[in-house]
């Protein structure tokens, strides 16, 4: 298995990783047992001892199933700790937990988790997109259809993020008020910005490629139509 920030290719590394992590009663099970020439045929073996994880074990097997995108087992791994791990784990743990709380639908928990620890900024977008995404499932199966635009502002509005996944920082929109500043500042001089301008802008402000595309095509639309009525840019 590939140490924490490595990444594993190919078939070899879905086979080592199929062998360590998987099932969960693999991971339970001990070691084997030789059979020792003194015992009679008619003794039994004595009983297979739970495997003990490190924390740092834990938090590299939760780490490599969330990045390959392994949920099913992911949560298989963690149905195989005993309680007292999942009670002292780290934040990989904890991320891990939430990941399968939203998963399986299980908001409530979701919530608790999130509510309950505080996060390092790298792990705040991911938390903060199951936070939302989880208000807009239960308000869609409330109400019986899709959410609009309008829908989903006003869910952001009543169910703001907790201090334990966000930094604090004023956000319009799902943007960052720096992150607005610096786009409006590019459009001011390039309404069209080359693709290199946008990758770069991208890394300054943390947005994906697909977000800053998208603000400037929505800003050129708007300007394009002024008697619109203006949402805050």
């Amino acid at each position: 298995m590939a140490l924490c920030g490595e990444e594993d290719d190919g078939d070899e590394a879905e086979a080592r990783q199929d062998r360590v992590l998987l099932p969960p009663t693999e991971l339970l099970a001990g070691p084997p047992r030789a059979p020792s020439p003194a015992s009679s045929s008619s003794a039994s073996p004595p009983p297979a001892r739970p495997l003990a994880f490190s924390p740092e074990h834990v938090a590299c097997v939760c780490e490599a199933l969330q990045q390959g995108g392994h949920l099913d087992r992911l949560a298989r791994f963690l149905w195989s700790l005993p309680p007292g791990e999942l009670l002292r784990g780290g934040e990989s743990l904890l991320k891990a937990r939430a990941l399968v709380a939203f998963h399986q639908g299980l908001f409530a928990e979701l919530y608790g988790i999130l509510e309950g620890h505080s996060f390092g900024a790298a792990s705040h977008p991911l938390l903060q997109e199951l936070w939302y995404k989880a208000r807009y499932s239960e308000a869609e199966r409330a109400r019986g259809r899709p959410l609009g635009a309008v829908d989903k502002y006003r869910l952001r509005r009543k169910f703001p993020l907790p201090r334990t996944i966000w930094d604090g920082e004023e956000t319009v929109y799902c943007f960052k008020e720096k992150s607005r500043n610096a786009l409006k500042e590019l459009y001011r001089h390039n309404r069209y910005p080359s693709p290199a301008e946008k990758r770069h802008l991208a890394k300054l402000t943390g947005l994906s490629l697909t977000q800053v595309s998208n603000w400037f095509k929505n800003r050129r639309q708007r300007d394009r139509n002024p008697a619109e009525p203006q949402a805050k840019r």
